[in-house]
């Protein structure tokens, strides 16, 4: 049998074990194990740890709880750009952002894959049929690896779905900087179309196993829900982060100049007013996942299908004044995985095994023996953790960030982040995780961190 590990939410070869199947889907004598596997690879956009089983004590996820109650919480899953194109193109080559060259958003993924093979275009070769709805590449697949899909699809939202009350944000300065408690129901948004999409191909007879690409739309701005989902969050729990009194930016480099001088206007009301939003969005994309999972229990398909669920990068709400992603902080490198697995002995526990995005694509292409797999992949396998949730992994994880042409990197590991600007030329950060959490205290210019931050450096890739 083979051996299962992965760290979104997938299903595991411990888990296909107790169910009687192996990875490609041959039986080992229960009734289930004549079914192929599938897999269900759920991409959440502009998602951070603001959820029920991550421990946030307001914003209301029961289904994303649910799932985890089925499979594996991943507490330490990190991304390699906080960023939609760059971080989508990352884990769906298994390269790095600065290996493909993409660090905007406004290059396409095909403009530089080559001869390269996608995640998806993988699985296609392997003979599994390959369906994408939502935003899983960043636009079109076409656009990304046209041997990706045997059929995509992407909506918008009715007339009725973008009237309601809201405003912006900004007074205008930011277009995507706005709210709307929105008129009609789930499927008036782009969010509802695409679920049912989802579902309607669910319901298909299947001649081959099947990999479905899931993009979920939300919370990314502009935050745009049907009302109801607003009316769990009443300004007054929707509380601001408390920023240390004195405290400034390192550099302004540090969080981006572009958005800074709207983020700079915010009132109070307004704080409120977009975490409010971005909570309610949240719930929202919640109720569509439930969907989803519905329809997998209905049809028969939970128990031999692998789900991968996760954030595509992290989000900033107020932390350090920033309201966005696009930083080398803690919120925007840190994302939510869940990895079902089918698995009793791992449903409903946490792991601290720390990884990252680039390895998803080596290790689903390991947990189901894919053939022609690229030996160029530059991430790891971590099938063991999901085996064993207790296994260590990375001992560090690494990211990236552009400011114009000028290039931050960063370092973590389970107690410090350390970033240079420009390989420290326009600046150096040092935190401690352990004791400054949401990293507020520089440690960079004490002589007493020197060797520790040469140590760190030296962690750091730096292509030339």
């Amino acid at each position: 049998m083979v051996r299962i590990t992965a760290v979104l939410c997938i299903v595991t070869a411990t888990l296909f074990s107790s169910c009687g199947m192996n990875m490609s889907g041959k039986g080992t004598g229960s009734e289930s194990s004549d079914k192929p596997l599938n897999v269900l690879f759920i991409v959440s956009d502009d998602l951070n740890n603001t959820v029920g089983c991550y421990g946030h004590p307001i914003v209301q996820t029961p289904n994303i709880d649910k799932l985890a109650s089925k499979g594996l919480l991943f507490r330490r899953a990190y991304n390699n750009f906080a960023g939609c194109n760059p971080s989508r193109s990352s884990f769906l080559t298994g390269l790095r952002p600065e290996t493909l060259g993409i660090l905007k958003n406004g290059v396409p993924l095909g403009s530089v894959l080559g001869d390269r093979v996608t995640l998806p275009a993988l699985f296609r070769q392997n003979g599994y049929y390959t369906f994408s709805v939502g935003k899983v590449f960043h636009g079109k697949g076409l656009q990304h690896d046209p041997n990706a899909w045997d059929e995509e699809y992407h909506f918008k939202a009715t007339e009725l779905g973008k009237q309601g009350v809201g405003r912006n944000l900004t007074g205008g300065m930011y277009s995507w900087c706005r709210w709307l408690e929105a008129e009609g129901g789930d499927e008036d948004q782009q969010e509802g179309q695409t679920v049912a999409k989802a579902i309607e191909f669910l319901k298909r007879d299947h001649e081959k196993p099947f990999f479905l690409g899931l993009g979920l739309a939300k919370p990314h701005d502009p935050f745009i829900a049907p009302k109801k989902y607003f009316e769990p969050y009443p300004l007054d729990i929707c509380t601001p982060p408390e920023i240390p009194e004195g405290w400034t930016l390192p550099y302004e480099h540090t969080v981006g100049e572009y958005w800074a001088p709207g983020f700079a206007t915010f009132t109070d009301q307004e704080r409120r007013e977009y975490i409010r939003a971005y909570y309610a969005c949240t719930s929202f994309m919640d109720s569509q996942l439930g969907k989803v999972l519905d329809a997998l229990e209905e049809e028969g398909l939970m128990e031999n299908t692998v789900i991968m669920f996760f954030g595509d990068h992290g989000f900033s709400l107020g932390e350090h004044n920033w309201w966005n992603k696009g930083t080398l902080y803690e919120t925007s490198h840190h994302t939510p995985l869940i990895i079902v697995t089918g698995n009793e002995e791992i449903a409903g526990k946490e792991t601290d095994a720390m990884v990252e995005f680039l390895d998803f694509y080596p290790t689903l292409a390991s947990m189901f023996d894919l053939k022609g797999t690229p030996a160029y992949l530059e991430g790891e396998s971590f099938e063991e953790v999901l085996e064993h949730p207790e296994t260590s992994f990375r001992d560090h994880v690494t990211t990236v960030m552009i400011r114009d042409n000028m290039m931050g990197r960063s370092v973590k590991t389970t107690e410090w982040r350390y970033t240079e600007w420009d390989k420290g030329a326009r600046g150096k950060e040092l935190y401690n995780q352990l004791e400054d959490p949401y990293e507020y205290n520089n440690l960079a210019d004490d002589p007493d961190h020197q060797a520790l931050m040469e140590e760190l450096s030296a962690l750091i890739i730096n292509p030339e």
